[in-house]
């Protein structure tokens, strides 16, 4: 193999799983270890480099930088980095002074973003600090977009959502509430040097079943959610039944039971492994006493009289045939009800996009965009979030802010959009001394912290206590320790081995193995434990001095734990930190 070129951003990048899996590149052990110090402001700014919402991501990310974490190999529990991004969200200090401003003189180049949601607050928080004046379109009468109305308020408190959005708006945004586009061949015709879509996908799916439409004790989930929100539905009946199992179903059947559903059940057509929910989503689902029913298929509904009683599945079985989930009915069955609450997915809608002004579509009637730059087939018009490929989480949305606003500048700046600017990294020496590193390298065997609610006979009093009390000082204080610092790379300079083997001998996860060089597959077989996760890179040093036989280390085993830098008595292993530099609009 080649010697691996460490001076490339994207081979330590991949090292660090976690900031790797993050679609908007978190730097997650670095602010880790800034809560570790009490440094919560700092930590909370690191965050909001790159996810621009850590107080509302602290509650509601659906946390792709958990199972990638190293620390599943080694006790299967991820570190919290949700939940610790939450901490330094709760006990920052005023930040307001050191956010970004808009300089008073503006560069004459104006943005139209359709929507007030994520993907278009993360465009506006990048363009106004470069002089962009930014014109924001809301059909609602407050902005957030499905952030507010669709994540309730037990799991994000308005405070913590107005705060992080003000962050924005409160930099000269022109925000029109309650001014939906209803043209785009208008919008184009308002002089825009750009025009951003991030408008979600704000359609529900229906059921056309039987009976669907004999009573009016139907509802969809995402506008049901909504009408709660604003205060338009105050009660539910007792029976409910929630059609679907993702997110937004967790959503639905933990509101109603706090606006007085008492038998609430949430019917799904196939197994756990296969629910869209997130595990604890469900979880806290079934602790307020929702009953998760599997393999049912709904058929039809039952009315009688006008009035919905009920609710008829198939009862599922379900097998592989041909290497495919394939399913039979075994049995039918209805399940009593008095209101259904339909949460099967949600659709893009863009009936104000007209379809003769050069914007592209495919069979699935979506725009077609392009996922580098996020322009679509008409020149100057970006999508992002929802409305670009379907539901996402938020951290989605603003990863894909943050490349709408490059794509923008460019735009306007006359620069190819393709022209990315180049990530790029510093590296840095932790070392202190002979056998002392600046950050804490001792493995902590603490299990992971458990989250403390607010008690069951509290939490449904009104709609909006937050159900989760935060961690503690002391529960915080233990996770942050069991951190493994995957950002702290194993740095070696072969021209200083002397192949004593001490590095080797002293390695708790056998990952290092001198040998001779060959192709990948045949190398990867020969290391002291076989290299078989093909996801993680090895690494390959050039030839050493003393046989011509070359250092392989197994990234997938690595803890970080230094010991090899420790013991290497040439200094040919260094503990260095690894900073990636993510560029974004109009900062290279």
């Amino acid at each position: 193999m080649p010697p691996t070129d460490v001076l490339n951003p994207s081979y330590y990048h991949r090292v660090v799983d976690c900031q790797w899996a993050c679609p908007a590149h978190t730097n997650v052990p670095e602010y880790i270890r800034l809560i570790a110090q009490g440094r919560y402001s700092d930590a909370y700014l690191l965050n909001r480099e790159s996810n621009v919402f850590p107080g509302i991501l602290g509650r509601t990310c659906d946390r792709p930088c958990e199972p990638a974490c190293r620390r599943t190999r080694v006790d299967g529990k991820p570190v919290a980095i949700c939940r610790l991004k939450r901490v330094a969200a709760d006990l920052r200090d005023d930040i307001r002074p050191r956010l970004p401003r808009a300089p008073s003189q503006k560069n004459g180049r104006r943005i139209a973003c359709v929507g007030c949601g994520p993907a278009s607050l993360t465009v506006a928080n990048d363009l106004l600090p470069l002089g962009y004046e930014v014109v924001i379109y809301e059909k609602l009468s407050q902005p957030g977009g499905l952030m507010r109305t669709n994540i309730p308020a037990f799991r994000l408190p308005v405070e913590v959502l107005d705060e992080e959005i003000n962050y924005i708006l409160d930099m000269g945004v022109d925000l029109r509430l309650g001014t939906p586009v209803e043209s785009m061949k208008w919008l184009l015709q308002q002089g825009y040097d750009a025009i951003f879509v991030g408008s979600g996908a704000p359609k529900g799916k229906d059921l056309n079943l039987p009976g669907r439409y004999d009573s009016d004790k139907v509802y969809i989930g995402i506008e049901w959610l909504e009408a709660v929100h604003f205060g338009h539905v105050e009660r539910i009946e007792e029976r409910v039944l929630i059609i679907g199992v993702g997110n937004t179903a967790m959503d639905c059947c933990r509101t109603a039971r706090r606006l007085g559903g008492r038998d609430v059940k949430v019917m799904a057509r196939r197994t756990r492994p296969y629910f869209k929910a997130s595990p604890w989503e469900l979880e806290d689902a079934e602790e307020e006493g929702v009953q998760i029913v599997e393999n049912h298929a709904p058929s039809r509904f039952v009315v009688e009289h006008g009035r919905l009683t009920g609710m008829e599945f198939e009862v599922l079985q379900w097998y592989e045939e041909g290497g495919r989930q394939k399913s039979r009915t075994v049995d039918k069955v209805i399940v009593p009800c008095d209101a259904v609450i339909l949460a099967i997915g949600q659709d893009n809608a863009f009936p104000w996009i007209e379809r003769d002004i050069g914007i592209q579509f495919n069979e699935w009637d979506m725009p077609i965009v392009d996922r580098q730059t996020m322009q679509c087939s008409l020149p100057g018009v970006f999508f992002g979030g929802d409305a670009a490929w379907g539901p996402e989480n938020i951290i989605w949305a603003v990863a894909h802010g943050h490349q709408a606003a490059i794509s923008i500048h460019n735009h306007c700046q006359g620069i190819p959009l393709t022209q990315r600017p180049p990530q790029r990294m510093t590296l840095t020496s932790t070392k202190m001394g002979f056998h002392e590193w600046s950050y804490s390298n001792a493995y902590s065997p603490a299990q992971r912290a458990k989250m403390i609610h607010v008690d069951l006979s509290e939490r449904f009093q009104r709609l909006n206590i937050e159900v989760e009390t935060g961690f503690t000082p002391e529960q915080t204080a233990s996770e942050v320790e069991r951190c493994l610092n995957c950002d702290v790379q194993t740095h070696f300079t072969a021209p200083l081995c002397i192949e004593c083997d001490a590095c080797i001998d002293i390695c708790p996860v056998d990952c290092l193995t001198l040998t001779t060089d060959g192709p990948e597959e045949q190398l990867r077989l020969r290391l002291t434990v076989p290299a078989r996760n093909l996801k993680q890179p090895l690494y390959v040093s050039s030839p050493l001095k003393q046989t011509g036989r070359v250092m392989v280390k197994d990234e997938d085993l690595c803890l970080h734990c230094g010991l090899c830098a420790e013991r290497c008595p040439t200094a040919a292993w260094d503990m260095r930190k690894f900073n990636l530099l993510i560029p974004y609009a109009g900062h290279e």
